[in-house]
């Protein structure tokens, strides 16, 4: 009898299950851990495997930007279809258009097939991301959405460690084709995962939303603010990835221990964020002082390799600026989910994760712009002073936003759920 209760909670989104089994939540964490892999090995081995190839500067920066490109645009729309139709669906078709797309740069020749491959993965991911994280936000609810945030972050940042240590080894064994077939097994089986172990999670109820609806949930700051910390984060990753190995070669470090900083920053992001999850569940941390401080940690780390550049201090700067992120992304995103009903899920977090798409571009493009006019420091000073306005804004836009409004969100979104099983039974 109480395994079937379990069974039901799990398809019951929003009904105040605490601790939804982890058979229900791996694939989501597979998902993830898949579109972090796909996205971070392939980009790594274009690099290493350009010139053989015979890709140009253009082409190699072409293609890099493609699968960011078709993210940017189509997260929202994948985010709103997973609010019509249900995650279930979009979560596998994404992860199956993942796989396929990967097959075409299997048996790429040449920059064209790449392209279309690189694009194809771009669009899958853009479907079963937001989908995944709607659906840790239902499944988990707004009570214990921290430390299930933290864990789905986790297995990304995991992603983001080993994506170009095993695109590099799967190169190195079998070329380009090796890293692409991988990459659609990976995908295929965890869309199969998904199929078998995720539970239905059918679509909500929706009241009709006017423009001036939707605007004001667009610009509510309890969307705005914690789309913004996610994006500062995900901005201060994108340059610690570039320039910190630009920084250790300019210290004639060996190119190991210059990557080995980027290890460090994932790691230490990947080991953050579980514990900052739970924390913030516990109550042990207040989500506006949390966010705000780890905007702080991050533009700290990124003075430090301004201001006092030297092999001493890349590591330590590398393992502030993923602590950091990895305080800044569970807590941004348990924010959005606590403080959105369960029925519109898909669309703010495709529209989060849009935000954050577009911070990983402007951080690289704001840091490198003004490096070529004043210098790497002045480019790093001026995005930590950026990150720590941001900080500031955090800490004062949230000062009201508080528990009395995730709660009618809350309340909002379980009488939802309870409308729709009621309808059911009396069908």
């Amino acid at each position: 009898m109480s395994r079937r209760r379990n069974a039901a909670a799990d398809t019951q989104p929003g009904a105040g299950q605490e601790h939804p089994s982890l058979r229900v939540l791996a694939p989501l964490y597979g998902a993830g851990f898949t579109t972090a892999f796909g996205a971070h090995s392939i980009a790594a081995g274009l690099g290493v495997e350009g010139g053989n190839i015979g890709l140009s500067l253009l082409t190699f920066g072409i293609l890099l930007a493609l699968y960011d490109v078709a993210e940017v645009f189509l997260k929202p729309v994948f985010g709103s279809l997973s609010d019509r139709i249900g995650v279930k669906p979009v979560i596998v078709g994404g992860l199956i258009a993942f796989s396929a797309a990967s097959l075409i740069g299997a048996f790429a020749t040449g920059p064209a097939l790449l392209a279309l491959a690189r694009l194809g993965q771009g669009a899958a991911a853009s479907a079963f991301s937001p989908a995944s994280s709607a659906a840790v936000a239902r499944l988990a609810g707004p009570a214990a959405a921290g430390r299930y945030f933290g864990r789905y972050g986790s297995w990304k940042g995991m992603g983001y460690v080993l994506g170009p240590l095993l695109g590099a080894g799967l190169i190195w064994a079998g070329g380009f084709p090796a890293l692409f077939i991988t990459l659609a097994v990976c995908s295929a089986a965890t869309a199969i995962w998904t199929l078998a172990a995720l539970p239905g999670l059918p679509p909500l109820p929706r009241p009709r939303y006017t423009l001036a609806d939707l605007l004001r949930q667009s610009t509510d700051r309890g969307f705005l603010v914690p789309t913004m910390v996610l994006a500062g984060a995900t901005g201060a990753l994108g340059v610690a990835v570039g320039f910190l190995p630009l920084l250790g070669n300019s210290m004639d470090l060996p190119v190991p221990v210059s990557m080995g900083a980027v290890a460090v920053l994932a790691l230490s992001s990947t080991l953050t964020q579980p514990v900052i999850g739970r924390f913030r569940d516990e109550g042990r941390i207040v989500p506006r002082t949390g966010m705000a401080a780890a905007l702080a940690l991050i533009a700290m780390g990124i003075i430090i390799l301004a201001l006092a550049p030297q092999p001493f201090t890349l590591y330590p700067a590398a393992a502030l600026i993923g602590l950091g992120i990895g305080v800044a992304t569970p807590l941004g995103f348990a924010h959005l989910a606590a403080n959105t009903p369960h029925e519109r899920m898909g669309r703010t977090m495709g529209t989060a994760e849009l935000g954050r798409e577009l911070g990983d571009a402007a951080g690289p493009l704001i840091v490198g712009g003004i490096a070529t006019i004043a210098g790497i420091a002045a480019g790093l000073g001026f995005l930590a002073a950026l990150l720590a306005a941001a900080a500031a804004t955090c800490f004062v836009a949230l000062r009201h936003t508080g528990t009395a409004k995730m709660a009618a969100e809350t309340t909002k979104a379980d009488s939802s759920s309870v409308t729709l099983r009621n309808s059911r039974k009396r069908t």
